[in-house]
């Protein structure tokens, strides 16, 4: 008898049934769970898609460390593996089968370095290629075949802006190629508060669309900007956060993008979440509030949560949080990282740039 072979199913959160390639196990008398995703890219460690994965940062030295989480639960980070150099303030998109981290400080210099995780297998980055430019806080975002990385700070080897957007195809490895630029100009700017121009962004995305908002400008910004995945070119505006947060975090599933935390003005945090409706311009809207006030901090998305992890407080935390992306209202508590950590970056397999 021939294998059974099913591709492509799962559940719209991205959790479903016993992952062995191309045969199902049966699960009690009634029946069996067929495997999520695509056969070709099953899981080692038995499970489905719905994992997210928060890397590497900072607490007094640098990291190599990627934590991983099951979105669909709650329960603490575990380990699955280690950047290739210990890195903080770096950028992080994903397909459904790899994730990517490019840029940040490591050690002390901007670099160029995009690695790339199997999230199938826990296990340590491998080499992909190089960003055009050196810098950290690239913002990540990504749907399942190009990944951008936007902005940062490490302007011609410098601590000022840069708006440069950046792309790769995931599934291949190579250097980045240009998409085009943010709307706000990089260069040499002025500083507020040693904070340059247009770095400590976040985003968010749907399979066609992604969204880049926040930043310090040398104020901090409230700007939310826009691009079209399939049409290579500059951000456009898209319109305008309730406050700013700079150094906060975003996330999305394929309809709503939602903003939480971050400096609203130097050296005040905020605890407040901001969402847009990706598909449709217009100014961001109040979800409900972080558990706590945090900067620095990872965030990674399934089709129905937003996941917080890590950050400073301004003391570095370990907390790891979501919320309940369709609704709008209060983050709980999800569980904890392995370490307390800011300049944290974090993408997932199952995040609103992929098809659910």
């Amino acid at each position: 008898m021939s294998e059974f072979r099913v591709n492509s199913i799962t559940n719209q959160d991205g959790s479903a049934g016993p992952q062995v390639c191309g045969v199902s196990t049966f699960s009690g008398k009634s029946g069996f769970q067929i495997p999520s995703g695509s056969s070709e890219f099953r899981r080692q460690d038995g499970g489905g898609r719905g994992i997210g994965l928060t890397i590497a940062g900072n607490n007094g030295s640098n990291t190599s460390t990627i934590e991983k989480i099951e979105i669909a639960t709650t329960g603490n980070a575990v380990d699955f593996g280690d950047v290739r150099v210990a890195n903080t303030a770096m950028g992080a998109c994903s397909s459904s089968v790899r994730g990517l981290a490019a840029g940040g400080q490591a050690p002390s210099s901007y670099t160029k370095n995009i690695d790339y995780i199997t999230m199938a297998s826990q296990g340590g980055a491998n080499d992909f290629g190089e960003l055009f430019e050196g810098r950290d806080w690239p913002v990540g975002l990504s749907n399942d075949i190009l990944g951008l990385f936007a902005g940062g700070r490490g302007k011609n080897g410098s601590g000022n802006g840069n708006n440069i957007i950046d792309f790769v195809t995931i599934a291949s490895t190579g250097n980045a190629s240009n998409f085009g630029d943010l709307i706000e100009p990089g260069g040499l700017v002025s500083y507020s508060h040693g904070h340059p121009q247009k770095y400590y962004r976040m985003s968010g995305a749907s399979p066609t669309r992604g969204i880049i908002t926040g930043g310090v400008s040398p104020t901090y910004d409230r700007s939310i900007q826009f691009i079209t995945f399939a049409t290579k070119g500059d951000g456009q505006s898209f319109g305008t956060l309730s406050q700013a947060h700079a150094g906060g975090a975003g996330c999305s599933n394929s309809t709503r993008a939602i903003f939480g935390g971050g400096y609203s003005t130097y050296p005040s945090l905020t605890n407040i979440i901001d969402f847009v409706t990706i598909a449709t311009l217009g100014d961001a809207q109040d979800f409900g509030d972080l558990t706590n006030s945090p900067r620095g901090h990872g965030a990674m998305a399934s089709s129905t949560r937003g996941v917080f992890s890590g950050g400073a407080t301004p003391s570095t935390t370990n907390v790891i949080q979501f919320v309940t992306i369709s609704t709008t209202g209060n983050a709980v508590d999800f569980g904890d990282c392995i370490a307390a950590l800011k300049n944290r970056t974090a993408c997932s397999d199952v995040h609103g740039g992929l098809a659910q």
